[in-house]
């Protein structure tokens, strides 16, 4: 089995090092990174609101996620944990965000849509890191030295506020993503999915079922009225998954 490509970063990130990075590397983060998921993608992109701080000028990577903050006797905030949310929900937000933010890496879980990845991703030269499987928050949160600002948090709440943050060697995270858009995410999603067909074959309609559970490949689309669907999601009526 080859080693695996160890890479660590200074923070805001150059495009020259973020063009050196392939798949599968894992990478370390120092410098300064923010969070930006929904809740200001909102106020930003649809609300019209200005951003509280030149984030263009303090960083160029997002993470989504939700930190586990809590007030210090100083009167600012420690972080013990920080758990990434679910990227691919963020997806119809991307391309704008790229254009007001320059961000050059987004950091979550789940990775992206595939043609976030060709759309977005490519074209503005950035790549998707994604955490490494569950119960990693405590490991990550070793890495965030401080909390250096906070913003929208009486509004949003903690995990929807704007967090900054300084870190060390923040990591690991894996590169989902190459030069030409190809996802490992997408990668393997899509070689699941050509098999789930068969875990469909012969199954017997559920005596008891949860509200909006289904047998219907067709009707297992995730995503908003007004939206394109954002990801097919297997709903066997046996499974309990979680966001």
């Amino acid at each position: 089995m080859s080693k695996m490509n160890v890479v660590k970063l200074q923070v805001p990130v150059s495009q020259e090092d973020v063009d050196k990075l392939e798949q599968g590397d894992v990478v370390y983060l120092t410098g300064t990174i923010y969070t930006a998921r929904e809740g200001v993608y909102k106020k930003v992109l649809e609300s019209g609101e200005e951003l509280p701080v030149d984030i263009r000028s303090i960083s160029n990577v997002n993470f989504h996620c939700s930190p586990a903050a809590s007030p210090n006797a100083q009167g600012g905030y420690d972080v013990g944990a920080v758990t990434a949310t679910a990227s691919f929900r963020f997806g119809k937000w991307m391309k704008n965000w790229f254009e007001v933010s320059g961000a050059k890496i987004i950091i979550g879980k789940g990775g992206m849509p595939e043609q976030a990845y060709r759309d977005v991703f490519v074209p503005n030269g950035a790549r998707y890191l994604s955490t490494v499987g569950y119960g990693a928050g405590a490991l990550l949160g070793r890495g965030i030295k401080r909390v250096k600002d906070v913003h929208w948090l009486a509004e949003n709440g903690i995990a929807q506020a704007m967090w900054i943050f300084e870190v060390d060697e923040i990591g690991p995270f894996i590169v989902d993503n190459d030069r030409e858009g190809n996802s490992l995410f997408v990668k393997h999603e899509n070689a699941v999915n050509a098999k789930l067909e068969k875990l469909y074959e012969g199954l017997k309609p559920p005596a008891l079922k949860r509200y909006g559970e289904t047998t219907s490949r067709a009707d297992e689309v995730i995503g908003e009225p007004d939206t394109q669907p954002i990801r097919i999601v297997n709903a066997m009526p046996t499974e309990r998954s979680k966001d």
